[in-house]
């Protein structure tokens, strides 16, 4: 199944943060919070202003993104779990490579 969300929503899949910490000490699953980093799947047309033109999105599918921590709705799709969110949610693209969280 396909699945094209509407307007200015995006589909995010969440990106798995690593299960140690920077002294090897392994956190289990139920300690775990979920992950604020994701790669768009992917993304509606655009938003129509009051003129009915559309603008474009500045997010696309593939792009590592950043987003709140209670953004979007949970849904599950062909047995994945996924995001729902509207683009404004989203607090910005990651460039380049991996990103790098420090433990505090």
């Amino acid at each position: 199944m396909k699945f094209r969300p509407l307007h200015d929503r995006v589909v995010v899949r969440r990106l798995e943060s690593d299960a140690r910490t920077a002294g090897g000490i392994i956190i289990p699953d139920t300690a775990k919070e979920k992950p604020q980093e994701g790669e768009i799947v992917a993304v509606g047309p655009g938003l129509r202003d009051e003129h009915g033109k559309v603008t474009a999105l500045d997010v696309k599918a593939g792009d590592r993104v950043l987003f709140g921590k209670w953004s979007g709705t949970e849904v599950k799709i062909d047995g994945e779990d996924l995001l729902i969110m509207k683009e404004s949610d989203i607090m910005g693209v990651i460039e380049g490579g991996k990103s790098s969280k420090k433990a505090a």
